[in-house]
């Protein structure tokens, strides 16, 4: 007889996993098809479950601890194997350990740019990458989805799996959060969280749990490259300001500066020659100013002693001409000016009986009661030396 013979025809009487690899994720206790005898030893360290799995279906779970395997401690494979009245004789079964301590420092990273829109720099496309913490939370639902019929499954394994859910869960937090490129970088801890709840959500259907991301975002080399630039301009500019002091004195210095490089440059032609003179007559008047003054004052300041004449004030604006309507054969019409209602008057479709209203009026008034239209309607005065026209009879 062989010596795997003789191993196969004993019964299993101690049932315990030594561990010492730290990434194994589950092992099945290798029993080279022998039975499990009646009172069996079975020893669950911390950080370990056991689950009795007969046929294929999950039978006991057993949690860390020290049990003799008897038919009270084993209600699921007593039915499953018709034990009624106890056991006394060996029985078949498979017997997984799960490793159930957290396995640290997976590393993980997107595979490929997440575009993000980003107020300042339009679409951006980012990279994250970090570590994670991995625990098996639920060992029935790992048995089933993950382990299957394997002997050994260890973190190697499943790490290609994990890695892409964390590179899903990082593009639905980044889409979820509605945040810039520059806002993502900035509060990339704070959103480390978030991440975990996303990853968390995506790998529970394995039995996983995530105790903890961290996360690190990386943008382009030319986002890096202009946010540099920008804040060595801002503080280029801060510094600049504060020591000009008088901005209006600078301006005028840097005009003088650009018109003596424009008369200066031999090339100039007739624009040079006009640069030239526009900076002697510039420089003429601030000569003239310092002899007076003592220095010229800025362009748009009174000098001290020199009152400006006043301004002469603008005319007033023409008065507006008044307009009225007038009732023109039962419909009201207009409006019209005084010249064109006299006109309205000689051929008689204007009376002093007239119904008239101008902006201003209370309403309709008859134009003999009208002030401004009372000159329309007055007589000429007799010519010198004829006497009166007699009233009429």
């Amino acid at each position: 007889m062989g010596l795997m013979d003789m191993i196969r025809g004993e019964f299993v009487d101690i049932i315990e996993w030594l561990d010492e690899t730290n990434t194994t994720l589950a092992w099945r206790f290798p029993r080279y098809e022998n039975e499990i005898k009646n009172g069996a030893e079975l020893i669950v360290r911390e950080g370990q479950q056991a689950i009795f799995v007969y046929r294929g279906q999950i039978a006991d779970t057993y949690g860390p601890g020290h049990y003799t395997l008897t038919t009270e401690n084993m209600p699921i494979m007593s039915t499953l194997q018709g034990w009624r009245h106890g056991f006394n004789s060996p029985f078949r079964s498979e017997v997984y350990y799960i490793n159930t301590r957290p396995v640290t420092d997976l590393r993980w990273g997107t595979p490929q740019p997440v575009t993000v829109r980003d107020p300042d720099f339009r679409m951006v496309q980012i990279r994250a990458n970090g570590t994670t913490i991995v625990e098996v939370i639920d060992a029935p639902t790992f048995l089933r989805q993950v382990i299957g019929t394997e002997s050994v499954v260890d973190m190697e394994q499943i790490t290609e799996m994990i890695r892409r859910n964390i590179a899903l869960a990082f593009s639905d937090m980044v889409m979820a959060s509605g945040l810039g490129a520059i806002d993502l970088q900035g509060r990339q801890v704070e959103l480390s969280d978030k991440l975990r709840e996303f990853v968390a959500q995506r790998v529970q259907s394995f039995g996983l749990g995530i105790d903890a991301v961290t996360m690190t975002i990386s943008l382009p080399e030319e986002i890096q490259q202009a946010m540099t630039r920008g804040v060595a301009r801002g503080l280029e500019e801060s510094s600049f300001l504060n020591n000009v002091g008088d901005l209006n004195r600078y301006t005028q210095a840097r005009a003088a500066d650009a018109m003596l490089a424009a008369a200066q440059n031999e090339g100039g032609g007739v624009a040079g020659a006009a640069m030239q003179a526009g900076l002697g007559v510039v420089l003429g008047g601030q000569m003239a100013g310092t002899a007076q003054g003592g220095f010229a004052q800025p362009q748009g300041y009174p000098q001290q002693g020199y009152q400006q004449a006043p301004q002469q004030a603008a005319p007033p604006p023409l008065p507006s001409l008044q307009v009225f309507h007038i009732e023109l054969n039962g419909q009201a019409a207009g409006p019209y000016p005084l010249d064109q209602l006299r006109s309205f008057v000689s051929s008689g479709h204007l009376t002093r009986e007239t119904n008239v209203w101008a902006e201003g009026m209370a309403g309709w008034a008859v134009a003999a009661s009208v002030p401004a239209l009372q000159t329309l309607f007055a007589a000429p005065p007799p010519l010198p030396g004829n006497p009166p026209p007699l009233p009429p009879r």
